[in-house]
């Protein structure tokens, strides 16, 4: 039923950017080929600036040999539309860092969506300070673990970013949750996931853990 919603979803977006589609197979099929499309080429730009010497967050022993990154194979099962409660009363809390530095984040809401046949909910968070930067006001942060951590993806969970969405729903891509930074190079200070921000299962998209070579 979620993923029947989603698919309506974009279709009833892409009609009102001037684009009409009339079998629901055909909406169906151009949503999951442009879907795929774009997971691909934003897993192009990762392995771009992993590259890049200026912005890479490899060290230059590891970059020096980088090819790419160890990715799942797309799936847009992985993508859900999220029912999007704004949680206005919540305080700031300090969230802990794999170094001695902590954030003041607040829970800006909590989004809750169907996910290889269960339900789940996570929180999502604002940060105080990039909050008031132009560039990141829209910025919204979605850490999270899941039953692969540890195996084939990094032990301390995986990150999502995330804008502000007009209404009570947003769209969340799986396929483009990342590892810490500090995975990579342990100089960054990384933010630790909150255990309630576990999912209960096997999140089979996004990045995998990296392996030093």
């Amino acid at each position: 039923m979620k993923q029947i919603t989603l698919i309506l979803f974009l279709v009833f977006i892409s009609c009102k950017q001037g684009k009409k589609y009339h079998e629901t197979s055909d909406n169906q099929m151009v949503f999951i080929s442009n879907s795929i499309t774009e997971i691909l080429e934003h897993r192009k730009k990762i392995n771009e600036d992993f590259q890049n010497p200026e912005i890479s967050p490899l060290p230059d022993r590891y970059r020096k040999d980088f090819d790419a990154l160890d990715f799942f194979e797309p799936d847009t099962n992985y993508i859900v539309l999220a029912h999007f409660k704004r949680t206005p009363d919540a305080l700031p809390f300090m969230m802990s860092t794999t170094t001695d530095e902590i954030n003041e984040e607040v829970v800006y809401a909590v989004v809750s969506f169907e996910l290889n046949g269960k339900t789940h909910q996570l929180e999502v968070y604002q940060n105080s300070e990039l909050k008031t930067q132009e560039k990141y006001k829209d910025y919204l942060f979605l850490p999270f673990l899941d039953n692969t951590n540890g195996e084939e993806t990094y032990g301390g969970g995986r990150y999502i970013d995330l804008k502000i969405p007009e209404g009570d729903s947003i769209l969340i891509d799986f396929n483009k949750a990342y590892n810490p930074y500090c995975v990579y190079n342990k100089k960054y200070s990384c933010p630790l996931v909150p255990r309630q921000n576990h999912l209960k299962t096997r999140v089979l998209a996004g990045v995998k853990d990296f392996i030093k070579k």
